[in-house]
């Protein structure tokens, strides 16, 4: 009977130990494993050779588990028919060894392991190589199963990561505390940025600085000096045709303007297609050793240029220098009322204030002339689900700013 107990507290313990494992090698940090097994850590890098070959481990904790499990089960039944007879000693057995297992193999080793996953599988990394070692011809048999059963129930999902799933991972991940909300957000873009295409982060055609080609040294200089860019656009009769780009180190030698002409100077432009990847552009531009390309439309003409810093915006965030002006896109001007830039992305602007649009509008004012039907004047005013649009500013055709008023839901509800 000693015996029997003896027995039974062994194979409870070595069950404790296998589910452990289990939730231990399924929940560790590989890179803190790494980390520790290049500081010399033996056990570390140990467990982490062991991880690297999941199906092999898995399988071995699974034939130990459940050879200690039914062996508890059948010395358990014996004792108690031992004791009780049989009529209720193998009733009792059963309800006895499964309340035990359940508490003392399965439950609280794995609760702990689960808070301890490195510790726990540097701890079991020695016994469990033994285990892999003796249970290899099992393990070879079960491998060839497995295989054999994948072969005929092969999926054809795709078990590649979605972005959406991707963006929802990084999400917990920042909630748990693991990254911070800056790397957060550098993680973000990573992840979206290369599914943006030029045309979504172009500067418009309206808004570009350039001069003609025809045009004399003074113009030139009074347009650096006005824009304090430090290049330029060069075009040949009109802005759909750019014939190079002019550096402002180029234009001014030696202390002064440079003598030669601006078709001598000016650098070839690289041009590319609205719908291009920014991954992609990024590449051309370190290719051509150029710091803007000509985005241009299905007909050819000009659609608008995307810098190399507007690429590298999309990653870190803006990137400000001394000629910058500081531009607030929302301003508030009282507790339900704002101002809003006009060229402000829709998608910024709904996130803002909340609402949903299926329009494939990328700018605030697209969007207004889209609800509109038409060129807005200033003044006019719209109404959008709770949100009252007043058109303050209007020039050139465009929407300059607007005043936006979120309303309550007693004034929603007269």
């Amino acid at each position: 009977m000693l015996n029997s107990i003896i027995a039974m507290l062994i194979c409870i313990i070595l069950s404790a130990y296998f589910s452990a494992t289990e939730t231990a090698f399924s929940s560790l940090n590989k890179t803190r494993l790494k980390a520790m097994a290049e500081n010399g850590n033996r056990k570390a890098s140990l467990a982490l050779q062991l991880s690297e070959n999941y199906d092999n481990l898995i399988s071995t904790i699974l034939i130990g588990n459940n050879i200690v499990n039914i062996a508890v089960a059948s010395i358990g039944t014996l004792l108690f028919i031992d004791l009780m007879g049989e009529e209720m000693g193998a009733t009792i057995s059963t309800v006895v060894v499964t309340i035990t297992v359940l508490i003392f193999g399965e439950i609280t080793p794995k609760s702990i392991a689960k808070d301890y996953p490195e510790g726990f599988a540097m701890f079991s990394a020695p016994l469990l190589r033994i285990m892999i070692w003796i249970f290899r011809p099992l393990n070879f048999l079960f491998s060839a199963w497995k295989k054999l059963v994948s072969r005929l129930f092969k999926s054809g999902d795709d078990c590649k990561m979605s972005q959406e799933e991707l963006l929802l991972l990084l999400d917990e991940v920042q909630q748990e505390g693991a990254i911070d909300e800056s790397e957060g957000e550098l993680l973000r873009n990573a992840v979206e940025f290369g599914e943006l295409e030029a045309q979504d982060i172009l500067t418009h055609r309206v808004d570009l600085e350039a001069v003609s080609v025809d045009a004399t040294r003074e113009e030139v200089a009074q347009k650096f000096d006005q824009t304090q860019f430090s290049r330029l656009l060069v075009y040949e009769e009109n802005i759909d045709k750019i014939v190079g780009v002019i550096h402002q180190k180029d234009f001014y030698k030696g202390g002064g303007v440079t003598k030669k002409e601006l078709n001598e100077i000016a650098t070839p432009p690289l041009f590319v297609h609205q719908t291009e990847k920014i991954d992609n552009l990024l590449q051309m531009l370190r290719s051509a050793k150029s710091h803007i390309a000509i985005v241009v439309d299905e007909y050819g003409g000009t659609l608008g240029i995307v810098t190399m810093e507007d690429i590298l915006e999309e990653l870190v965030g803006e990137i400000w220098d001394e000629h910058d002006e500081v531009e607030e896109p929302f301003h508030k001007l009282s507790e339900h009322q704002y101002r809003v830039d006009g060229a402000v992305s829709l998608s910024d602007f709904c996130d803002y204030f909340d609402i949903q649009t299926d329009s494939d509008s990328v700018s605030l004012g697209g969007w207004i002339m889209d609800q509109m039907e038409r060129i807005p004047k200033e003044g006019e005013r719209f109404d959008y689900q709770n949100l009252c649009i007043t058109i303050s500013q209007a020039e050139d055709h465009r929407v300059q700013s607007v005043q936006v008023e979120v309303k309550q839901p007693e004034e929603l509800a007269q």
